[in-house]
């Protein structure tokens, strides 16, 4: 009798679909536990290259440790003094864009009484019931403002301790991964974590291309409007970029303010909201996917889909966060006939053909 030689099995769609969703499940409700582990497991790919050097030069490895971290600190710190820097000059200008504010509220004010006959009186009650409804939505919304802050504090305290431990105890976790998987399966574990190494480096490598393109652009689209010192706030405002949402919007207070200062008039400042604005979808869906993406060898349809599942699940941090990810799992079915399927999905369409 022929013997019928056994196939990989493949997964069913609605195995697939119940692991998406288990999955999912995991990720949302134990964010706050992976989303600092996951930043830590990326310091660590970063700097262990840089560790191991240090410890084939005689350096300790707990002092070689400590010497990567204290980098990634002192670039942090400097990022931070970057942002106190942005809110201070933007407080020596404070006064003048208020009067400004005040100016541009009273002329909407006239506006608004010529054209629709709402006398100033009827638009300060309008305001006032405003604001007296919207209590419940202002303390609900100085909540959640409190939660997110206290969060933030606990990663950037909890991150580079676990980063750390990972560094420290590295032979340790890779002993358990080559204990969990058969033996015969531990070259295939040694190419996965090296390859995820050099995934993450050329993710960095990409995170550097556009923070350099959005730096131009923003560059470009403040000269064009005529702000001054466009370079410096162009690049600022990228550079800030690594702390979502909060970086760009305060990176772009100070040049709102010296626009209006500048040319008294409200429409600069419009022009500047409209270049950041316009520079931040072409960096999220555009520069961000094509730059990171061809490095990484992952299709940008996949990229994009990836940026919007991690907003999702995990907000800010997810947007990140979540392209790494992908990069390992392509890793991992590109070693696996049973995810031949997915590697091909995730790839970028460069398929070797086979010799004749």
């Amino acid at each position: 009798m022929m013997q019928i030689s056994k196939m990989p099995k493949k997964y069913s769609a609605l195995e697939i679909l119940q692991y998406i969703v288990l999955i999912s499940l995991l990720l949302y409700f134990g964010k706050t536990l992976f989303i600092p582990l996951s930043f830590s497991l990326l310091i660590s790919f970063i700097l262990y290259p840089v560790c191991k050097w240090m410890e084939k030069n005689g350096i300790s490895k707990t002092l070689a440790i400590f010497l990567c971290l204290s980098i990634i600190v002192l670039l942090a710190g400097a990022l931070l003094y970057l942002l106190f820097l942005q809110i201070q000059e933007f407080a020596n200008e404070w006064e003048l864009f208020r009067l400004k504010l005040l100016e541009a509220l009273n002329k909407i004010s006239l506006f608004i009484s010529q054209r629709f006959e709402i006398s100033a009186a009827e638009q300060q009650l309008f305001f006032k019931n405003s604001v007296d409804n919207s209590g419940t939505q202002l303390f609900s919304m100085l909540q959640s403002m409190a939660y997110s802050f206290s969060e933030i504090f606990f990663f950037l305290l909890i991150i580079p301790v676990f980063s750390a431990l990972i560094l420290f105890h590295r032979h340790i976790l890779v002993n358990v991964l080559y204990q969990i998987f058969p033996s015969e399966k531990r070259k295939i574990i040694y190419e996965i974590l090296i390859e995820t190494i050099h995934a993450y480096y050329n993710f960095i490598k990409g995170m550097l291309v556009v923070y350099l393109i959005v730096g131009v652009l923003n560059s470009i689209g403040l000269a064009i409007i005529g702000v001054p010192h466009p370079f410096v706030f162009g690049f600022i405002a990228s550079i800030l970029t690594f702390i979502p949402y909060i970086g760009i919007m305060i990176s772009a207070l100070l040049p709102i303010a010296v626009s209006w200062i500048t040319f008294n008039s409200i429409w600069y400042p419009l022009a500047v909201i409209l270049v950041f604005a316009v520079v931040q979808i072409l960096e999220a869906y555009i520069i961000f996917p094509f730059a990171v993406g061809s490095r990484l060898k992952i299709n940008t349809l996949v990229i994009i889909i990836m940026i919007t599942a991690g907003g999702i699940l995990w907000g800010a941090a997810g947007m990140i966060l979540f392209i790494p990810f992908v990069s390992i799992l392509k890793l991992i079915a590109d070693r696996s006939e049973r995810l031949k399927t997915l590697s091909v999905l995730l790839g970028d369409g460069e398929i070797k053909k086979p010799q004749e």
